[in-house]
């Protein structure tokens, strides 16, 4: 498997992109103004992640996703750390992240890679998103805010 920018002649996994994030309209709203990453074996992708400048040395993840037919074979976790290596190599000093409450699993990984919570955004995809979103039976309200430093 290699991790790779996106290259600029090619569409962005759209597929891939909506299983982190349900709302389309959400996921176009910042992919333009990102840098997208791809995981790539055998000439297909099976992960993403983009990351956006958000303030002065300060980047976020804003999506990670991998195929479902490839989850827990570590990959997210090699996304996660591939982006905190681009983030350190652009000199940024902070690598943000923010995820759902349900996103049990999500959450383990990130605070496995280093990422503390710093806050939580109440009410956010009740707010943000038109349809509501269940994750592990449990109702996805809260973004859950977390970073590490550079």
């Amino acid at each position: 498997m290699q991790i790779r920018r996106l290259r600029e002649d090619e569409q962005f996994p759209m597929s891939l992109l909506l299983l982190a994030d349900p709302s389309k309209e959400v996921v176009e709203s910042y992919i333009h103004r990102g840098q997208c990453f791809v995981a790539e074996s055998d000439g297909e992708i099976i992960g993403v992640y983009v990351l956006i400048d958000t303030r002065p040395q300060t980047v976020e993840i804003v999506n990670v996703s991998v195929v479902e037919k490839k989850h827990d074979n570590g990959i997210g976790k090699q996304l996660v750390r591939h982006a905190i290596e681009t983030a350190r190599s652009m000199r940024y000093k902070t690598i943000e992240l923010g995820t759902g409450n349900s996103s049990v699993g999500q959450l383990a990984l990130y605070q496995k890679c280093g990422f503390r919570i710093v806050g939580v955004d109440r009410d956010f995809f009740t707010i943000h998103y038109d349809e509501p979103i269940y994750e592990n039976g449990i109702q996805c309200r809260d973004m859950i805010r977390l970073a590490l430093n550079l």
